[in-house]
């Protein structure tokens, strides 16, 4: 090999810089704020529907080989969290103290926003009735 093709290669090599195994994984901390979707009530035989607030939280101590990581809301942890993961995703899921469920999902990285699209489900009751709620919104990395 040539000196020049050396040169080159190192300085390829070089440029790209060292990554480590946290790069190559992702995240380990998301704030995530949801501004679309739609709750469903169940009242008197039939499904209602109407756009929920907003909401924010985020997911920290994402860790991936343990499948675990934390709920966060208004700065402090509040539930621990399982992981699912998939091809392009990781699905965060939490079952509440009544056993209920809520599973947000947070997509790749989108070059175009430097945001993760993400989806958020939550399936509950209240007072005996059924109730569910799906958002979409976006999450973004923190350090």
């Amino acid at each position: 090999m040539s000196i020049v093709r050396m040169a080159l290669l190192a300085l390829v090599v070089g440029a790209a810089g060292p990554t480590s195994r946290a790069d190559e994984r992702g995240p380990t901390h998301f704030a995530c704020d949801f501004n679309a979707g739609y709750s469903w009530t169940y009242e008197a035989g039939k499904f209602r529907s109407e756009p929920p607030k907003d909401l924010a939280f985020e997911i920290g101590n994402i860790d991936l080989d343990k499948q675990s990581a934390t709920l966060i809301l208004d700065g402090k942890s509040a539930n621990t969290l399982k992981i699912v993961r998939a091809l392009n995703a990781n699905t965060f899921l939490e079952v509440v103290n009544e056993g209920f469920l809520n599973l947000t999902t947070i997509y790749d990285r989108d070059s175009a926003t430097g945001t993760y699209p993400a989806v958020h489900s939550r399936h509950f009751g209240l007072f005996g009735q059924p109730m569910f709620a799906q958002y979409a919104g976006t999450c973004t990395a923190k350090p």
